[in-house]
């Protein structure tokens, strides 16, 4: 259990977050969305304790995160940044093996290799294992981090309960097939009983993949629910300013939105008073 209370985040004289609360409980895949700066990579970040809250606390399983020390912290989650700088010319297969080595998780050589070899095959990065990293477009080097990832989570699951994973923008860069895949790999966690929290910006796959929704505004949470509870006209111009042509947010389970409906709110406000 994943369990987030009153988090504020304050830096230059500004809350980047403030009273923001969720829980996420095991096999929940949640989708965190929000316009720019709305704060959702600083919530990732206080969540996976790369940032310090200066207000409220993050807990695992009701054990705070400050208290829990980094290598055991390696056991109980896993993260993909939006981005991953590396300044040796390590490969494919080094990268993803970072997972394991890195954490020391205590596996013999070949299961460490059955694991590394798997990864690289479900990112679809067989063929480049041995290209190294500074050689791969933007996609690949974010499948090659996501292969990391997933080295650490099933060295995790051979070791205990399956981890938290955190994703930070985990489509960005890709194509459809492989968002899909990427999606499919997250909803793989989630049914082995691991929490999944993912920032996205699509609201279409958001809503097609998410169990739950958490829509960021300004720094706090202006919804918390199914697809079908917040995506809604009123939350899109609200937290987005756009609005769409009266009917085109169906009243489905999984609502989907094309971008020929939607009219930035500011250009509508011009258009009506003739500017």
């Amino acid at each position: 259990m994943l369990t987030v209370t009153d988090i504020g985040v304050r830096r230059g004289g500004r809350w980047l977050l403030q009273d923001v609360s969720l829980s996420a409980e095991p096999g929940a895949r949640i989708a965190i969305l929000g316009p720019n700066g709305a704060g959702k990579s600083t919530l990732l970040k206080v969540m996976t304790g790369e940032m310090t809250p200066d207000t409220g606390d993050v807990a695992f399983d009701g054990e705070p995160l400050a208290s829990i020390p980094r290598a055991r912290l390696a056991r109980r989650r896993a993260v993909l940044p939006q981005s991953s700088m590396l300044t040796f010319p390590f490969t494919v297969r080094e990268v993803a093996a970072l997972g394991i080595t890195v954490p020391a998780f205590p596996l013999d050589r070949a299961s460490q290799e059955r694991i590394v070899e798997r990864a690289i095959a479900v990112v679809g990065l067989k063929r480049l294992a041995d290209a190294t990293f500074d050689t791969l477009s933007g996609g690949e080097k974010q499948r090659a981090q996501l292969a990391r990832v997933l080295c650490q989570l099933w060295a995790c699951a051979e070791q205990g309960p399956a981890p938290h994973l955190f994703l930070d923008e985990p489509t960005a860069s890709q194509d459809l097939a492989h968002q899909l895949a990427i999606l499919d790999v997250a909803t793989a966690h989630a049914e082995r009983g691991g929490t999944v929290i993912a920032i996205l910006h699509d609201i279409n796959l958001a809503a097609a993949w998410a169990d739950r929704l958490v829509i960021l505004s300004e720094g706090q949470v202006y919804a918390d629910g199914t697809a079908a509870q917040v995506v809604t006209e009123a939350m899109l111009a609200d937290v987005f300013r756009v609005v769409l042509s009266p009917g085109t947010v169906p009243p489905t389970a999984v609502p989907f939105i094309l971008p020929q409906t939607a009219v930035l709110l500011e250009d509508r406000a011009l258009v009506s008073s003739g500017g």
